[in-house]
């Protein structure tokens, strides 16, 4: 993104469509060089397109490929500085419509555009992502209050490869260090990514006990955790990744494995829904669609059946573990739904959150 807005910036200058274009990264000594696919002028020469490729470099992930256009055009005079607007394919928060990126995304910009913008004035960036919408329904955005598209929610130059086995050494290494020092009483949490991470210290669970994110590597770090002598752990996440762990799946990421609708529809048989209702929810998109449709019609039934996958989830553990001889460990799941709320626990999951003392709160029910 940073690479088109700063070609498009400088075409509007007047300079020649540009290959490629050197980037300040925050934080971080000299310069990246990083490939332009095409920039020009647009509209009598008032502003300027200009297009990167997405290129997440080793490991799995969804936007590899993904074209990144930004127009930029110069401010109304009164206007200063650097205005960035969401557009098709950009994510927004639903609660205000804002474009939904990270400090970090925004600080990238404003490095890489501040000695290109006008004496007087400001310059309009619009960045549209033309397989935003089709990529969002690939991933948890709407979750969080993300609509419309992927959110420009970068933390780093790199991505963090989730799936990867180097993200797996690095946790490990986080886990010996939590689990090392002094003060450590036996206690832990475990979520897989940032918005895991988030509600963990919103609601005050990081100042009870160490908090570790775990990205999908979850199966080998119950282990890893267990021989490292924690005795209790919080398993911390978003109800349409936990899922999985209830039908056995126990490394999360999309490209290895995914089956939620299927899952839930097990455990849906397990609960004695009808035949209609599973078909019903079979037909959604998403976890978040199922748990939309059933509490409509049935608040009561609903929550039944998501407290059952908690515990499925807590029973699965125990048996992944028990496969690998480590007997010493307990796992408590806590699952929190699109609003982040923490909704559903099992059994010594709602233990774990009472010694942190944090509570399950009752969802709002949604009538549409």
């Amino acid at each position: 993104m940073a690479a088109a807005a700063r070609a498009a910036a400088l075409v509007l200058q007047g300079s020649e469509a540009p290959s490629s274009v050197e980037l300040q990264i925050p934080a971080e000594p000299g310069l990246r060089r990083v490939a332009v696919h095409a920039a020009s002028l647009l509209d009598g020469g008032e502003q300027a397109l200009a297009i990167s490729i997405c290129d997440p470099g080793p490991g799995l992930d969804l936007t590899r490929g993904l074209e990144i256009w930004v127009r930029v055009s110069k401010a109304p005079s009164a206007q200063t500085g650097l205005t960035i607007r969401a557009g098709s394919g950009v994510g927004r928060m639903e609660s205000d419509g804002a474009l939904c990126i990270s400090g970090f995304a925004s600080e990238l910009l404003e490095l890489n555009l501040r000695d290109l913008l006008p004496q007087q004035g400001g310059l309009e960036l619009e960045v549209v992502l033309p397989r935003g919408r089709e990529l969002a329904q690939r991933t948890s955005n709407a979750a969080f209050g993300v609509v419309d598209g992927l959110a420009l929610i970068g933390t780093q130059a790199e991505v963090q490869a989730s799936a990867s086995p180097d993200q797996l050494q690095m946790a490990r290494e986080r886990l010996r260090a939590l689990t090392g020092a002094a003060d450590f009483e036996g206690r832990l949490t475990l979520v897989i990514g940032e918005n895991g991470l988030d509600l963990a210290h919103q609601l005050g669970i990081s100042e009870q006990q160490p908090v570790l994110k775990s990205g999908n590597w979850l199966g080998p770090l119950l282990v890893a955790a267990a021989e490292a002598g924690v005795q209790d752990l919080l398993l911390l996440g978003y109800h349409g990744k936990l899922v999985k762990l209830a039908g056995g799946i126990f490394h999360t990421h999309h490209h290895l494995a995914d089956a939620r609708l299927e899952v839930l529809a097990a455990l849906a048989v397990q609960q004695g829904l009808s035949t209609d209702s599973i078909r019903a929810m079979l037909q959604t998109t998403s976890m978040e669609q199922a748990w939309g449709w059933l509490q409509s019609c049935d608040l009561s039934q609903a929550m039944a059946l998501w407290m059952a996958m908690a515990e499925a989830v807590e029973r699965r553990s125990h048996d992944y573990l028990q496969r690998y001889g480590c007997m010493g460990l307990q796992v408590g799941a806590a699952l929190f739904g699109r609003d982040r709320q923490l909704h559903w626990a099992g059994s010594q999951g709602a233990r774990m959150l009472r010694r942190c003392g944090v509570g399950l709160r009752p969802p709002v029910v949604d009538s549409r």
